[in-house]
């Protein structure tokens, strides 16, 4: 185990500068440092990569020649310690002396002079630094996406960046099954828990500050779950009654699923899944949640033979996505994603929505939702999808949100929900 919390961040940071998930990365990351380093380490690791697009060009500024691909932790190191210089409260002459100090844990003691160098050079030139940044550089953001968030929201991207930027918040869902909202608050209230209900969901509750799971009332007993308002609101709009057949197509990690059962315990689900991997958790959080659904593999693009003969009344689709509404909890968004990427998604994407259409019930519902922010993924995916299906319909959704011409469009919100986009359609008997 190691003590040095920025090597244990850098080699994390520079896991996701050679196309790591932070996701993957960052479990075995906390395992390297002691219990009471890890909420530093995670702030690190977010923070840096939330800050990116505008801290790397600073790099670039104040290296006399690029680092070697063999040093990309001397680089995530750099990045981390502009970080602390420029976004936290950590002192300027300890985020240098501690930054530097994480040279020795990384084996590269002939980078202490670089750090440094490069980081009091920043102290000294910083004014002159930001000044020849981008637009897009400025507002932390990569070019393509600032580019694609002016082209889709021109007046509203600045306040969408501005949230991408925040951490977000964290928010419960409240099993009602086992107690009101109201009860629940009352129970974190007891627990010294700073909290408040929500505005969209009658099960959203928003705490002050991020805890461990470990501390929430009932957590264990299934009280309570992890899951943004935005998303919550997924299975209010399916609709699900007693005694349907209803198929949440992508279901991993499980979170809408477990709240449709929540809402409606009558219905029979099946909880599909393209990654085998990714459905032990769905697997796991029904466990918690002491709730009952089929687990199964497939993909959605073309369901397996085990689905062809069944019709399903409602059907859940959380397509894959760009997650452009929710790069606060994925910062890695903003270095793992290309502009291209965008096309072969919304491809992908109405893909699943044809594969899907031949197993629901004439009558029944079809809610199409992403956690994209972005026209191509959302209102024109189902735009193309209702030219080339003669039997589906639009329905009108009522929730409060940006009203497109085939869905309605949720924005990332400082201190409220995720950005996320809901489309309901009907087959037509």
């Amino acid at each position: 185990m190691t003590t040095d919390t920025r090597a244990a961040a850098a080699l994390a940071i520079a896991g996701v500068l050679e196309g790591g998930s932070l996701n993957q990365l960052l479990p075995a990351a906390l395992e390297t440092v002691a219990e009471r380093d890890r909420g530093l380490l995670q702030q690190l690791c977010y923070g840096t990569l939330r800050h990116y697009p505008r801290l790397q060009p600073q790099l670039q500024q104040l290296l006399s020649k690029p680092l070697k691909n063999r040093d990309r932790d001397i680089e995530a190191l750099l990045l981390l310690g502009l970080y602390q210089l420029e976004e936290t409260r950590v002192p300027d002459h300890a985020a240098v002396a501690a930054t530097v100090a994480a040279t020795r844990t990384l084996h590269k003691i002939w980078a202490k002079g670089l750090c440094n160098a490069v980081l009091r050079s920043y102290l000294r030139q910083r004014q002159q630094l930001v000044g020849k940044l981008s637009p897009a550089a400025v507002a932390a953001h990569p070019q393509w996406l600032f580019d694609a968030l002016q082209r889709d929201w021109p007046e509203r991207a600045d306040a969408i960046m501005a949230a991408n930027n925040e951490q977000p918040p964290m928010v419960l869902r409240v099993n009602r099954r086992l107690g009101s909202r109201e009860d629940y608050l009352a129970a974190l209230a007891a627990a010294d828990i700073a909290a408040t209900a929500g505005q969209l969901a009658p099960e959203a509750i928003y705490l002050q500050r991020a805890v461990d799971v470990a501390a929430l009332p009932g957590f264990a007993a299934g009280q309570a779950s992890v899951q943004d308002e935005a998303a919550q609101l997924a299975a209010h709009l399916l609709g699900a009654r007693a005694g349907e057949r209803v198929l949440d197509a992508c279901a991993a990690p499980g979170g809408k699923a477990c709240h449709l059962l929540e809402l409606e315990p009558g219905i029979a689900l099946t909880a599909m899944d393209v990654d085998a991997s990714r459905l032990q958790r769905v697997r796991d959080n029904l466990q918690r949640l002491s709730l009952q659904a089929e687990v199964l593999q497939g993909n959605a693009t073309a369901p397996p033979a085990s689905l062809q003969e069944r019709r399903f009344d409602r059907i859940l689709v959380d397509a894959p996505c760009s997650a452009s509404g929710v790069i606060r909890r994925h910062p890695d968004v903003k270095l793992l994603r290309r502009a291209d990427d965008i096309a072969t998604l919304a491809a992908q994407q109405l893909w699943i929505l044809q594969g899907l259409w031949p197993l629901l019930q004439p009558g029944g519902t079809l809610l199409y939702v992403t956690c994209s922010v972005l026209e191509a993924e959302n209102s024109a995916v189902i735009q193309r999808f209702l030219a080339a299906t003669g039997d589906a319909e639009l329905q009108t959704l009522d929730i409060p949100g940006e009203i497109r011409a085939h869905g309605v469009q949720l924005l990332p919100a400082s201190a409220g929900p995720d950005g996320l986009f809901f489309s309901l359609l009907q087959r037509r008997h």
